[in-house]
């Protein structure tokens, strides 16, 4: 009888363990340690996220939709409102409202006369997506009306203000309102267009250009990257994909998303094969030589340098989708540097490794998917 006791005992502690670890997970950050340090040092108390890399000390709207993205991921509601509300304030002027949702400024920072402030006002337009997506998708899980509306209105003006028509190809995503557009070139960046990404547009807007532009950004990738390499930028002239006239055909640190937003879409959504298939050359150069190159002349495919850590970060769910063991376990001993104590001063990993590193882990850790239509599905909301 004693042993009947102590086994139900057993149980019910157990039960109560599980069921605590479910509520702290459901409540906020849970034990996603790699987030709490991005937190603590690139995100100040009133929501800025900075990059102390550069000497403006500049935040960009970029830094800002990946931490409210993170912070959604984590169930960290009250991050996620503190970068939100630094973004309508700084970024956007306070005009930032469904009535009213102006596209935010794509840098803020030092100014050489040692204020601080916008630095451009142009905006990013793939920052603007993820801020869309962020808000649209935090509505949805947190169950609150005034997020999905703000989304909805962003994703309104970027279809207006970033959204063109090419002839012959239909909608595309310029990278920005202005200077992107110079005669009959129009310049592009293909990781500006993250296909889960695309394809929630496509659910929460239904009737905009998102179902066309996901297909017309795999046209992007498949043309523009002949050897499986993506550049960093491109061109559409005369009804076709062209090299860029200021940027030429490398693919380097803007380019290495590229890799991780094909590695993180749905396998169920019929554009994440072939878009994988597009971009094999990177995963032929780590079998090579055992490092991803940190450039290649995407025309060519030659490829010189070594990728920092930011870039095993980003082909993480790259290697996963492929299901190449081999190269996600390289990643994965690589990436065990994010969570290692700062060797000296200096030595701590910059914010593009920790962003990048928060995207990839995140991802094969199962801390958050995509489902085929590009929902979030963060693993809280099974705890919860």
């Amino acid at each position: 009888m004693r042993h009947a006791i102590s086994v139900t005992t057993i149980a019910a502690a157990m039960m109560l363990a599980g069921n605590s670890a479910n509520a702290a997970q459901c409540q906020g950050q849970g034990d996603w340690a790699p987030y709490r340090t991005f937190v603590e040092r690139f995100v100040q108390a009133d929501g800025r996220v900075i990059d102390y890399s550069t000497p403006a000390q500049q935040t960009t709207s970029e830094g800002q939709s990946y931490g409210m993205f993170f912070a959604l991921v984590a169930n960290d509601r009250a991050t996620f409102e503190r970068l939100l509300n630094w973004t309508r304030a700084n970024l956007a002027a306070n005009q930032f409202d469904a009535q009213n949702a102006r596209l935010p400024a794509w840098q803020w920072g030092k100014k050489p006369d040692g204020s601080f402030g916008v630095l451009d006002p142009n905006s990013a337009s793939d920052s603007d997506l993820w801020i869309a997506y962020d808000l649209l998708q935090a509505g949805r899980l947190w169950k609150e009306p005034a997020f999905t509306q703000l989304g909805t209105a962003l994703a309104a003006q970027i279809v207006k203000q970033e959204v063109v028509d090419l002839p012959g190809l239909g909608p595309m995503l310029l990278p920005g309102p202005q200077g992107f557009k110079v005669g009959d070139v129009t310049r592009l960046n293909p990781s500006y267009l993250p296909l889960p990404v695309l394809r929630a547009l496509a659910h929460d807007a239904p009737g905009g250009p998102w179902a066309r532009l996901a297909e017309n950004a795999y046209k992007l990738i498949r043309t523009t990257s002949p050897h499986g390499y993506a550049p960093d930028w491109a061109a559409f002239k005369d009804g076709q994909f062209v090299v860029d006239p200021k940027n030429g055909d490398t693919g380097s640190y803007d380019a290495i998303r590229v890799y991780l937003w094909a590695g993180l879409a749905a396998s169920a959504d019929p554009l994440a094969k072939p878009w994988l298939g597009a971009l094999g050359g990177m995963r032929q150069s780590v079998a090579q030589t055992g490092f991803p190159p940190e450039r290649v002349a995407s025309t060519s495919g030659t490829a010189t340098g070594v990728g920092p850590l930011s870039y095993w970060a980003a082909l993480a769910p790259y290697f996963k989708a492929l299901g190449d063991d081999r190269a996600l376990g390289l990643a994965r001993t690589h990436l065990a540097a994010l969570d290692a104590p700062p060797q000296g001063a200096g030595r701590d990993p910059v914010y593009y490794d920790r962003v990048l590193g928060l995207f990839g882990t995140g991802f094969i850790d199962g801390r958050y998917r995509f489902d085929e239509a590009g929902r979030l599905v963060p693993s809280w909301r099974s705890a919860c």
